[in-house]
């Protein structure tokens, strides 16, 4: 078989870095029109130093544009960018009484404008509320110390930023607190199923041989029931650890920053038609049928995908198993086929004894998993159905229902993730 590694990442905090990016270049462009349109509150030009303000935007616009990458994604926003961000963002408010000596008196915009609350955004994004209070108390200073004289206006303009960055900083490391419960819920998933398919291969090959040689060498006698004795105990302990679980569990991404990471392992099938490839469902179960099995079967192929009809068929073949090990060799067993509009329904009957009440729970407990995983595993991951009909004393008849559109199996799936 062959494997390969998919990565699926997931991140909410994507959406809220494109959304940063667009921000600043539209503040940007915001802050430059103000000061080219812009006047003061008696209609005159706000700048009496224009060199400064113009200076300062240009490095501005410059400084935007070169670092819209580093806004792109957390990896790439680093703390050193942050400060040097912030320092800009700074610099640009306490520059505005240079270049603006009535700003003090009048409450107007600053040079970077609205620009500035990118810079503390771009903290919260990153860092989550704490980075968020840190940089937005900074900004708060400063336009404290721009203004001389606050009004009330300039609290209320410096309490929002403050709220609205915390607040944006707490939903994002709430968000990131999902990815990861999230990523983590679909690592245990893939691998419990992963831990199924192992478990239902190793039932249908390793553990029925071991099964067979213990019966055989007890009944043999001699050093063969020696070694049916040590076959029985390797089955004991293979049974153990299939039913404690074979796959470990796995981690979560690296780093959380980045969005959850979840790997999956996907098996390929080497032999056989291509999964998607129609496959007659007769042709398969077409081998049981022999002195002890009758086959029924419609007159015209009975078409399902080729990875469902193999694995329906080795739902049957561990059905008929299990007639021969509890039935007893003389039992007789039937199969019978039958081609619905929307699904393909198998049912396998025998004239054994049946199956006591509560056997298969008590089975299931010992680690024999053999109905709930090669039976009842294979038909879920198909999305199909299972269900087993038995009156002590009057057989056993096990229902196996696939629909023939089955859904997007993730019965191999393993992680890594």
């Amino acid at each position: 078989m062959a494997k390969r590694e998919r990565v699926v990442r997931m991140s909410v905090e994507l959406p809220l870095w494109r959304a940063l990016t667009g921000y600043r270049v539209l503040t940007m462009i915001y802050a430059v029109l103000l000061a080219i349109f812009g006047k003061d509150n008696l209609g005159r030009e706000r700048f009496e130093r224009p060199w400064v303000a113009v200076a300062y935007l240009a490095f501005l616009c410059v400084w935007t544009l070169a670092t819209l990458p580093k806004v792109r994604s957390a990896a790439n926003c680093t703390k050193r960018f942050l400060g040097a961000d912030l320092v800009v963002a700074l610099t640009g408010i306490l520059l505005t009484p240079l270049a603006d000596v009535d700003s003090q008196s009048f409450d107007g915009p600053t040079l970077p404008s609205i620009w500035t609350a990118g810079a503390v955004l771009a903290f919260a994004i990153k860092g989550g509320w704490r980075w968020a209070a840190f940089a937005s108390t900074f900004v708060a200073a400063a336009n404290i110390i721009q203004r001389g004289e606050p009004s009330r206006d300039t609290y209320h303009n410096v309490l929002l930023v403050w709220v609205a960055s915390i607040a944006i900083g707490y939903v994002v490391e709430v968000a990131r607190a999902s990815e990861r419960t999230l990523a983590r819920a679909l690592e245990i998933e893939a691998a419990t199923r992963e831990r199924e398919r192992l478990a239902r291969d190793i039932h249908d090959s390793v553990l029925q041989v071991l099964a067979m040689v213990q019966r055989r060498g007890t009944a043999i006698g001699g050093e063969a029931a020696d070694l049916g004795r040590m076959a029985g105990e390797q089955e004991v302990a293979l049974r153990t650890l299939v039913s404690s679980g074979l796959v470990p569990p796995t981690r979560v991404s690296e780093d959380a920053a980045d969005g959850a990471v979840v790997r999956t392992v996907e098996v390929d099938e080497e032999e056989g038609p291509a999964d998607g490839t129609p496959c007659d469902l007769r042709a398969l179960l077409a081998p049981h049928a022999g002195s002890r099995t009758s086959f029924a079967e419609p007159g015209a192929p009975v078409l399902l995908p080729a990875a469902s009809a193999r694995e329906l068929a080795a739902a049957v073949s561990a059905a008929l198993d299990n007639v021969r090990v509890h039935a007893g060799p003389d039992a007789q067993a039937w199969i019978l086929v039958e081609d619905e509009p929307d699904e393909v329904i198998v049912t396998v009957r025998d004239d054994g004894p049946g199956i006591p009440e509560g056997r298969l729970a008590q089975a299931e407990g010992e680690g024999r998993l053999g109905v709930a995983l090669s039976i009842r595993g294979r038909l879920r991951d198909l999305g199909g159905t299972a269900e087993l009909i038995s009156v002590p004393g009057q057989g056993c008849e096990v229902e196996l229902k696939v629909p023939k559109a089955p859904k997007v199996s993730r019965g191999k799936a393993g992680t890594a993730r």
